[in-house]
């Protein structure tokens, strides 16, 4: 401490009170923390004036945050480079090169145009027989997961198991966490839910006369997690107030100091005789600056695709009449063409949907490369799975942009059971739905609402993480908005209206990219349709 100095715990693992190591350390080297690898620096006095002290204290820095630990190890491996004689040659013209005094050390991450990071996707589980206890361990989970969000509200820090509410007495107070079993509507018009969790059920009351209350159960799905504080009236609690996991109201804004941008789209459905060609073709001369219109194409490093990027084979009866490469594998290798017409400094993520070539139970596993094998040579592009949750454009100093991707696949049952997404005709506007499964804070939460695998792991569609951007598709809607300072994008398509959308109603979105300031925050609607040029 006197001579400024900070000491980590583990620089007493190799420290030797008898040493007189401490009482010479200069001021000079620029060191801030002595850690157990730091000691073995200074116990070699060549070493120290070799090594850049301000760039391994910047590395140490991004490594214990988690962020990249290539460069500290790097330093690691010059401070122990005497091990082999090859290593130590290859590790001397590196040393060589970081301490050179006009030279600025650079993190690998700071280098990059792009900087992409897959947070958290889908692993299979191996040699994984389902049975009926998978399922009991997927809701338990699920369960676990959105407890612990809502055990963080004030309100519910002092919920109790449903099998305690036996010792509370008549007309007390309780708060409670549940999965919900079972709604109903009695014949007086309340709505009665029946609340599971580990230990028991429960009924719960919600009375039409109290509305605010009662508008949010008419909301509630089966097999949602919720909170609720209601009067313990022994054999019901009659419901005051009902809380969801939701987002909290305390988000952060975010914005980088790069004037960069970031581009969405989905369903692109190659193969498909709707495939609009020219317009996607108009697109990608875009983002290669060919038109005048290019300071904001100049901008763009980022590009998402969410699902559905071909028409697919057999996806449903009589499809084989709609589409012009009948060939799921030359659908792939015709949508890799394209792709691989878009400069190389942007960087593309790209999940499945429904129409492609993988599993339609949910999570979805990245394209199969036995379909999709020409992707995979593309290097500017990473396969996701579906849903996935991005990290991007982070530095050293800058945590990144959090993305999470989710095609939406399951979103057509919700609209149709969900009153207030009825109301707000969320086919035609998705961002009501979005807000919905924020607030849920899961993609799925009705078990009939979409084929789902049950892993014991852990439930891969809840929303664990708090992400900046949630972007989905499958609606070919293009739809923007803002909850809670998360922003919600809905992509539109590359696909004209099909037979199917005629007869259901629904008219799609095409040709209509969102492109995202990170700077700014600003989101600019660009029309790529002939029309439009």
């Amino acid at each position: 401490l006197r001579k400024d100095y900070l000491v980590s715990p583990d620089f007493f693992d190799s420290f030797d009170e008898d040493e007189k190591l401490i009482d010479n350390l200069p001021h000079k080297n620029n060191i801030l923390v002595i850690t157990k690898d730091v000691l073995l620096i200074l116990k070699d006095d060549n070493k120290t004036s070799e090594l850049n002290w301000l760039e391994f204290e910047k590395s140490r820095a991004v490594f214990e945050k988690g962020k990249d630990v290539n460069i500290y190890y790097s330093f690691l491996d010059i401070i122990n480079y005497n091990v082999d004689h090859k290593v130590r040659e290859n590790l001397n013209k590196i040393s060589e090169e970081i301490t050179k005094p006009e030279m600025e050390v650079i993190l690998e991450k700071e280098k990059k145009a792009t900087n992409v990071t897959v947070i958290k996707g889908y692993v299979e589980e191996e040699n994984k027989k389902r049975e009926v206890d998978s399922f009991i361990k997927y809701f338990h989970s699920r369960y676990s997961a959105l407890k612990d969000i809502l055990s963080k509200r004030v309100e519910l820090q002092n919920a109790i198991s449903i099998n305690k509410i036996s010792n509370k007495g008549n007309r007390d107070l309780v708060a409670l966490i549940g999965i919900i079993q079972d709604k109903q509507l009695t014949k007086n018009g309340h709505i009665i839910v029946t609340l599971e969790d580990p230990t028991g059920v429960v009924k719960i009351l919600f009375p039409k006369n109290k509305e605010f209350v009662f508008d949010m159960a008419q909301d509630l799905v089966l097999d949602e997690v919720i909170g609720v504080v209601g009067v313990n009236g022994g054999e019901i609690i009659f419901a005051d107030r009902v809380y969801l996991p939701d987002i909290p109201i305390t988000k952060e804004i975010k914005k980088c100091n790069d004037d960069v941008c970031v581009v969405f789209i989905s369903d692109i459905h190659v193969g498909s005789n709707n495939f609009l060609e020219k317009e996607f073709l108009n697109f990608i001369s875009w983002l290669n600056c060919d038109s005048e219109d290019n300071e904001l194409a100049k901008k763009v490093k980022y590009i998402f695709v969410v699902g559905d990027v071909v028409d697919g084979i057999g996806v449903y009866p009589g499809q084989e009449q709609n589409l012009t490469i009948k060939d799921v594998t030359k659908q792939y290798e015709k949508l890799a063409a394209y792709l691989k017409m878009i400069r190389k400094d942007i960087h593309l993520i790209l999940c499945p949907g429904d129409h492609d070539a993988v599993r339609l139970s949910h999570p979805q596993p990245p394209l199969n490369k036995k379909y999709a094998e020409n992707l995979y040579d593309i290097k500017n592009l990473t396969l996701v799975t579906n849903p996935s949750f991005v990290n991007i454009h982070a530095s050293s100093d800058f945590s990144g942009f959090n993305v999470l991707m989710y095609h939406g696949h399951g979103y057509h049952y919700y609209i149709d059971n969900v009153d207030s997404l009825r109301k707000n005709s969320a086919a035609k506007n998705p961002h009501h739905l979005m807000k919905f499964f924020l607030q849920r804070r899961h993609l799925a939460p009705s078990h009939s609402s979409t084929i789902y695998v049950p892993d014991s792991r852990e439930d891969y569609l809840v929303i664990d993480k708090i992400p900046d951007i949630f972007i989905s598709g499958h609606l070919h809607k293009t739809d923007i908005a803002s909850y809670r300072n998360v922003i919600t994008i809905n992509c539109g398509c590359w696909q004209s209206v099909t037979d199917y959308e005629l007869k259901v109603g629904n008219f799609p979105d095409p040709c209509k990219v969102p492109i995202l300031n990170l700077m700014t925050g600003n989101i600019i609607m660009k029309d790529f349709s002939l029309k439009n040029g």
